[in-house]
């Protein structure tokens, strides 16, 4: 009977935090769409109490928008913006703040009952511990993304937009991590090269992760609409103009977009090798194997899509989303050949 009740124990928090791993994956898309219908400096402050709900009346709404007519947004960009119009990049905003406000209800409330009712098995309250700070620190490092875009320029820091989605992607992944192995606490074995190859995979998909926050924060979308080629060539012209060179990698938005292509390659290469290695696997690392190489697949036809189209807001959305896929397969596929957890 206590090994039943343990076992639904592990199933019923797992499936919570499977739940909590899809509405992170939400927010990132939202997310993802709120940049790209540049509503993110639409609210020029953070109330996270009096801010759950929007303007109702038409003197609330009036001065919600006077403080944004004080913003560098609209004094240089937005000049002479409607009300109405304002009214549609203000929506954005507060929507994906208010699903984070929501994400932490969700997690925070089930967590204290799991735990007062002693259900939360060995070992495990520490991850969650940790998942609930993590959680709070997002929503601390969305405000100080914003705050860059409120100063002089009307633009978040590339940087502090960067550290804002690969948080987000993390805490996902670890929700994510943690609902698998509740659910299967043993590992399948696998050969010694697909482990290589899966790491390796891993590896590289958070650097171009990574990579791919700084091509959002720096638009560098928007240049080299073309595809194969960046231009007239392979390699574009402005590569390395910004000295000293290493900023090249970090500030340039042609060396950015450059090595988010290369990675895009290296990454595929690595999901063939995995698919082709897994064919000699056993079944569920067939499938996972299968998994990782479908959704790169798609993500590598979306990021081309949004290219040529120019980063239109569906395409770019779409493509963000695609990121969180991606990143889940090689996820699962990690997980299921990871050590033996005694927990």
């Amino acid at each position: 009977m206590s090994i039943s009740i343990h076992q639904n124990d592990r199933h019923s928090i797992g499936r919570w935090l499977l739940f909590m791993a899809m509405v992170v994956a939400l927010m990132v898309v939202v997310g993802g769409a709120t940049r790209l219908t540049e509503s993110g400096l639409s609210m020029v402050d953070w109330r996270p109490v009096t801010g759950v709900l929007p303007p109702i009346t038409d003197s609330a709404w009036q001065a919600e928008f006077e403080k944004y007519q004080t913003s560098p947004e609209y004094q240089l960009k937005n000049k002479g913006m409607s009300l109405e119009d304002f009214k549609g990049i203000f929506y954005w905003e507060w929507g994906h703040r208010l699903l984070g406000r929501l994400i932490g209800l969700f997690f925070f409330i089930p967590l204290v009952w799991f735990w007062f009712r002693d259900r939360i098995p060995h070992g495990y309250k520490p991850r969650l511990v940790f998942l609930l700070i993590a959680g709070g620190s997002q929503g601390l490092l969305g405000w100080y993304m914003v705050q860059s875009g409120l100063i002089d320029e009307p633009a978040v820091s590339h940087y502090r937009l960067t550290a804002h989605l690969s948080l987000a992607l993390f805490i996902f992944a670890a929700l994510f991590w943690t609902a698998l192995s509740l659910y299967r606490p043993r590992p399948f074995k696998s050969s010694r090269l697909m482990k290589i190859l899966t790491h390796s995979a891993m590896l590289v998909l958070v650097l171009q992760l990574v990579m791919g926050g700084l091509v959002a924060g720096l638009k560098a979308g928007h240049i080299f609409n073309t595809w194969p080629l960046m231009g007239e060539g392979f390699v574009p012209a402005g590569l390395l103009d910004i000295t000293p060179t290493w900023r090249n990698f970090f500030d340039n938005a042609v060396t950015v977009q450059f090595d988010h292509r290369i990675g895009a390659y290296i990454f595929s290469l690595l999901a063939i090798g995995i698919f082709i290695k897994s064919r000699r696997e056993l079944p569920t690392i067939r499938f996972a194997g299968t998994c990782v190489l479908l959704a790169t697949t798609l993500q590598f036809i979306l990021g081309i899509i949004m290219l040529l189209k120019t980063v239109p807001v569906s395409w770019g959305t779409a493509h963000q989303g695609g990121g969180v896929i991606v990143l889940a397969s090689v996820v699962y596929l990690m997980h299921i050949q990871r050590k033996f957890e005694a927990k």
